[in-house]
Formats: structure tokens, sequence, C-alpha cells
């Protein structure tokens, strides 16, 4: 069975590197992508994805908050959330 992945990343071309380098292993499955932290949520909603590859600094939610909102209290099998960001901030 494949680990069935969400992209969350405001730039298309990182999304189109990662899901590249992903669906070159045979257990990952790059089952959607969003651009923002709203429309993550609608996506882990209707994917119902293993992982969520989650940037934090995006228009509309960010990510932190997007992140919270996907593993937070009450959820049944949340997706687990790896956050991966260029943005150089500590405090994130």
């Amino acid at each position: 069975m494949a680990i069935r992945v969400l992209l969350v990343d405001d730039q298309p071309l990182l999304r189109t590197g990662f899901r590249m380098i992903l669906e070159a292993e045979q257990d990952i499955a790059v089952v959607g992508e969003a651009g923002d932290g709203l429309q993550a949520l609608d996506q882990v909603r209707a994917l119902q994805p293993d992982v969520v590859l989650m940037d934090i600094r995006m228009p509309r939610m960010d990510g932190v908050e997007a992140t919270r909102q996907i593993t937070g209290p009450g959820r049944d099998g949340p997706a687990k959330v790896l956050v991966l960001t260029t943005f150089d901030l500590d405090e994130y």
C-alpha cells in the first residue's frame, strides 16, 4: 500500500519538484496539491492523505494554522504533517 501524500505550497514550481521526487518512489503516491492553507483543509477532507507536506508561509491561511486545524483535537485519524519551508524565521 502506497503512502498517500498531499503537497501544500504556494509555489507551483516547488510542488512540481516535490511531486517528481516523491513519485519516483514506488511506495509513495501524490494524491493532490494545494496552494494555500484553506485549499489544504479542503483537500485533506476530500482526499484523506496519510501525510501532508506543508509550507509555512502562504496566502489566505498559513501552514501553521492549517496544521493546527488538520491535527487538532477531535480529528479522527488525522494526517501527519511534515512542515518543510525555506522561510528563515526561528519562531516558525
